[in-house]
């Protein structure tokens, strides 16, 4: 009776351990999250809009963006689903929205794997250890083409193009720790609340 006691208590704990494990929250989710602003697993245009917005995106980038990103994504994240005008995307179904002639960064389920990170700096970042130059990110994207790809060579180009443009430092660099924080999403929360308090700061002199 004591065995089967203590068989059920493991069989449980497995068991919760494995749905824990389960509804873990990806990399890959946590780079869109941002971009749901209502927190409710479901990101719009308008979101997609107000997100490059709130991290300092111009009009016309932030309004490109949005309907470049939801029409593109909102179907892959909604598989068995009737197309829908609104293009929402699915958080929980991102990995399915993701592009091939990509780094490798993020496997099939969305996940960080860590060694596919370090050899995007390890092949490429050539000038300097900890940071990619114009020219070194242009061949990391031609390193990752496949063959014919030519939907995943945009996309992957637009993402690296957007992250330099706003993201490089006044020496062109694009730094390892920016692209690290970018694939968890934790870079937009920073570059967001760096550009309202630099709207605070312009409010506050006037």
């Amino acid at each position: 009776m004591s065995g089967d006691s203590n068989s059920n208590i493991s069989v449980t704990a497995s068991s919760k351990a494995q749905a824990m494990e389960n509804c873990e929250t990806s990399a890959l989710q946590k780079h869109v999250m941002f971009f749901d602003r209502n927190n409710d697993g479901i990101i719009y245009p308008s979101e997609t809009f107000q997100g490059f917005r709130a991290i300092g995106c111009g009009l016309l980038l932030s309004s490109v963006a949005s309907v470049f990103i939801n029409l593109g994504l909102s179907q892959k994240t909604r598989p068995g689903k009737p197309f829908s005008f609104k293009f929402p995307i699915e958080v929980k179904n991102i990995k399915m929205a993701k592009h091939t002639s990509d780094s490798g960064v993020y496997d099939k389920e969305g996940r960080f794997v860590a060694t596919r990170f370090e050899e995007v700096f390890a092949k490429h970042a050539l000038t300097h250890p900890h940071s990619l130059t114009s020219d070194e990110l242009k061949n990391l994207l031609k390193s990752n083409r496949e063959p014919k790809d030519y939907g995943g060579w945009l996309a992957g180009y637009t993402e690296w193009k957007i992250l330099y443009i706003l993201c490089k430092d006044k020496n062109g660099l694009l730094h390892k720790e920016t692209v690290r924080a970018v694939y968890d999403g934790s870079l937009f929360e920073r570059m967001a609340k760096e550009n309202a308090s630099k709207k605070q700061n312009i409010d506050c002199d006037v």
